[in-house]
């Protein structure tokens, strides 16, 4: 793994040497958080995305319950308002967007080196702030199959879907949250770096994902938010990668939704909003 041990043979993070310019360095090229400075790509009529960015001043609806107009969908129990199942659909219809090959992180997509991709990809997931103690565990997790690249791809043997699941849970260290660890795997796959797919949303924290969920799905068991996801995802023809930016997205109320854009025509039709 690039930058993992030290001139001195050991986890950088260990040594009493190097130990003080690991933060240095990781400050110097940790890439800026992409919520920051991507900008969701606006959505044509097909659902496709387009080369252009959302413009400023476009005007943009935060999230407050909408008045009930009397809409209802099995598929969506917590829905009473077409103005929130529309933008439901828009922040998917973005968030699936942002997954298209080659994904968000150019980077990531056009390093050479896997090594050193992989690497960038979980600076990238990780974001900004002190972080040493989860890069440490990060560091020793890849160390302990070999290289990130033994690790993430597990046995070769696996579906990508699988892959996801089974790295996704062994990605559980200090620090890396639900949302870091799914978005690390799910960029991968975008980039092509590895053959990853998401299996499922893996609710297994309170974040904004999950208590999106919970209003959107009307329940508070995680299985049962799983199976009502994939149901959804299942109606819409939607990757269910996208779900987990996309319900964070639309249960943010001070993330913007341009209300102005045409979501992808399958959630449109499953949420009865075409």
């Amino acid at each position: 793994m690039s930058g993992m041990f030290c001139r001195h043979n050991r986890l950088t993070s260990k040594c009493p040497i190097c130990s003080r310019e690991l933060e240095d360095n990781l400050r110097a090229q940790a890439p800026t958080r992409p919520r920051a400075t991507t900008a969701r790509s606006t959505s044509s009529s097909s659902g496709r995305r387009t080369s252009s960015t959302r413009p400023r001043g476009v005007v943009t609806r935060k999230l407050a319950r909408a008045a009930d107009d009397g809409y209802r969908n099995a598929l969506v129990p917590g829905l009473r308002a077409t103005a929130d199942a529309r933008r439901l659909a828009i922040a998917l219809t973005d968030a699936a967007h942002r997954l298209d090959p080659p994904g968000p992180w150019e980077d990531v997509h056009t390093e050479p080196d896997l090594e050193q991709a992989t690497l960038t990809a979980f600076l990238h997931a990780l974001g900004e702030g002190e972080h040493a103690r989860t890069i440490e565990a990060y560091q020793a997790w890849a160390q302990r199959a070999g290289s990130q690249e033994a690790a993430i791809t597990g046995e070769p043997s696996w579906t990508p879907e699988r892959r996801f699941g089974r790295v996704f849970e062994r990605l559980a260290l200090p620090g890396f949250n639900r949302a870091a660890r799914f978005d690390l795997l799910a960029v991968l796959g975008a980039a092509g770096r590895y053959p990853l797919a998401a299996d499922a949303v893996h609710f297994v924290e309170d974040d904004a994902t999950t208590l999106a969920a919970k209003r959107l799905l009307v329940s508070g068991d995680r299985m049962l938010l799983e199976r009502r996801a994939k149901d959804l995802v299942d109606a819409s023809e939607m990757p269910i990668g996208a779900f987990d930016k996309g319900l964070a997205w639309w249960g943010t109320p001070t993330e913007p939704v341009d209300m102005s854009v045409e979501p992808n025509p399958g959630i449109a039709a499953a949420l009865g909003i075409g």
